[in-house]
């Protein structure tokens, strides 16, 4: 079932890209496995899949320590006490959102391993409930990541909030790629280019928006359980 449920959204990935002349290979799958037994896992490697969407820490560490050769990416909220766990078992992070939590995965990313790849959380509409950085924060947020040698600066990410219809999530994710392209180009950085944004809801709305990054979970594995943070 996983198999088929991956050909499946990456040939939907596929026509989204084709319906508005993006390149199908300048859009990436991360599949969302928190809460999945490694099992599943290892049928979507099986598959091809090589990144996965993790944000449960208890439930991450086995499976990143089973399966060394996929690309780990951390997705939820990033708490001060996980950061060290986070910066040396994971590949990227997805939810970077302050100075103080850029400084503590720069400082615990261990010797020898590759910078951590890094996505800052933009909170668009100010949801107090989101976390994220407002817009109008945004470049002193840059500006500080960009000294920590062990970060390195990929793009932005963002989710619309669930009451959100097509077209209010198309005006989301426009603006985040609008913000992205500024900051880009006030700061010259040109491997500034990344979005993360879009799910199985809306992931065509995102590849239309520039999406370089979708998240799907249920989609591909199936409804997943509730689980608390341990």
């Amino acid at each position: 079932m996983i198999p088929e449920n991956l050909s499946a959204i990456r040939a939907q990935i596929h026509q989204a890209c084709l319906q508005t002349g993006r390149a199908p290979a300048t859009v990436h799958l991360l599949a969302v496995s928190k809460t999945k037994p490694a099992s599943a896992v290892a049928a979507a490697l099986d598959a091809g899949q090589r990144d996965f969407g993790e944000n449960y820490l208890q439930d991450a560490l086995p499976k990143i320590a089973q399966y060394p050769q996929a690309t780990w990416h951390f997705i939820g909220q990033i708490q001060s006490n996980k950061t060290k766990d986070i910066a040396t078992h994971f590949d990227v992070v997805h939810g970077l959102a302050s100075e103080k939590i850029a400084r503590r995965l720069n400082d615990a990313r261990p010797i020898g391993r590759p910078p951590l790849k890094a996505y800052i959380q933009v909170n668009l509409v100010n949801e107090s409930a989101k976390n994220g950085v407002v817009p109008e924060a945004l470049p002193s947020l840059v500006t500080r990541v960009q000294d920590c040698q062990n970060l390195q600066l990929l793009g932005l990410m963002a989710m619309p909030p669930a009451t959100f219809d097509l077209s209010e999530r198309h005006r989301f994710f426009s603006e985040l790629a609008g913000l992205q392209a500024q900051i880009k180009a006030d700061f010259d950085l040109p491997q500034f280019q990344e979005l993360s944004m879009g799910m199985s809801d809306d992931l065509e709305t995102a590849i239309a928006c520039g999406a370089t990054w979708v998240r799907v979970g249920t989609a591909i594995f199936g409804a997943r359980q509730s689980q608390q943070e341990a």
